[in-house]
């Protein structure tokens, strides 16, 4: 499947035909519209053919906006779901993303670039979920292929654990990795985490867990868009893996939160690696759309010094209740507990920097 060629459907909803023109024009130079006036009319068409993107109005003559993207949601859950509205009543955008999972709320009036970006983003990341599921397809015939070549080819053995290997690694890459930041995900750092505490029940030494928590990200996404959030936490990533060392480990775990793993980090160094972690994010920024865009970030920061027994799951709880003190206490800082005995609740020192 050449998923590069392929130009995504779109389904526009709306009971105003000048509307639904203004929109026909301006997506149709990247997609292939169809338009509907009704909710009845949407659901003939969408189940006599499969359609990528549904944008939906949210008042229409027959019924709500939210109860045809809800009714898309539960007969064709892979289609992507926008609700455009000219009434932007907070319980409509709960409803629209708790109970029909709306993939984006736009606006009336929409500026047509804001619009084309939001359903080009959707676009790309609907042909890149179908590129992967293609791949792993494709990887998963070809570990059959090499089985079966195994068992019945032994001259060629050698060739084919070699092709049956960097399969494996493609796919172990993969489930290891955040495909926004290219960082390590969370059960990548998790289990980083879990092997560092039994190499430390070897070779005792000073540990220490950050947490860190974008401030206000969702302000980024308000105030510009999601492609804008996007580049913010690539952006954040590379200004934080710029500032650890070659020892640390760093992994997405969230949505706008990141985690440090620091080996042989005792309370100063701790202290050190929080402070210079806050001050290079502060000082740098990022331009979307010439404009400039800066951040700051909160830390909770977990330590246990040498010889101090420890469980990961101890390190995360105490470093997430020290976040949590920090964005409490005003954000753009760090708290940093220290643990001194392995018996709950653990802390027994808090520096805040």
């Amino acid at each position: 499947m050449n998923v590069t060629r392929y130009k995504c459907s779109v389904l526009v909803v709306d009971d105003d035909p000048a509307i639904l023109a203004v929109l026909a024009a301006q997506l149709g130079g990247d997609f292939d519209v169809t338009t509907a006036c009704t909710a009845v009319q949407a659901r003939a068409i969408l189940t006599q053919r499969s359609v990528d993107i549904v944008l939906s109005d949210l008042q229409l003559p027959d019924e709500t906006g939210l109860f045809l993207l809800d009714w898309v949601r539960r007969t064709a859950p892979r289609t992507a779901r926008v609700l455009i509205t000219g009434t932007a009543r907070m319980q409509d955008a709960v409803d629209a993303i708790n109970h029909s999972q709306v993939h984006r709320l736009v606006l009336k009036p929409w500026r047509s670039e804001d619009l084309l970006q939001t359903l080009r983003a959707i676009s790309r990341a609907l042909l890149l979920e179908r590129s992967h599921e293609h791949l792993l397809d494709e990887l998963r015939k070809l570990n059959l292929e090499l089985e079966q070549r195994v068992q019945t080819r032994t001259q060629e053995l050698e060739h084919a654990l070699g092709k049956l290997q960097q399969a494996n690694e493609i796919l172990e890459k993969m489930a290891a990795t955040d495909p926004l930041t290219g960082l390590a995900n969370r059960r990548a750092i998790d289990e980083a985490a879990r092997k560092e505490i039994q190499r430390r029940g070897r070779m005792p030494g000073p540990l220490a867990v950050v947490w860190i928590d974008a401030d206000h990200f969702g302000r980024v996404n308000k105030e510009f868009s999601q492609i804008a959030g996007d580049q913010v936490l690539v952006w954040l990533a590379g200004v934080l893996q710029a500032s650890i060392r070659t020892t640390d480990s760093l992994g997405r775990v969230g949505g706008e939160e990141f985690l440090v793993l620091a080996p042989g980090t005792d309370l100063v160094g701790a202290e050190a690696l929080a402070e210079r972690l806050r001050v290079h994010v502060q000082a740098a920024h990022t331009v979307y759309d010439g404009q400039l865009i800066r951040m700051t970030i909160s830390l909770g920061v977990a330590v246990a010094e040498a010889g101090v027994p420890v469980t990961y799951e101890q390190l995360r709880d105490v470093s997430a209740r020290a976040l949590k003190e920090a964005k409490s206490d005003g954000r753009n800082r760090a708290v940093i507990r220290l643990i001194t005995s392995s018996a709950p609740p653990a802390p027994e020192q808090q520096v805040t920097v």
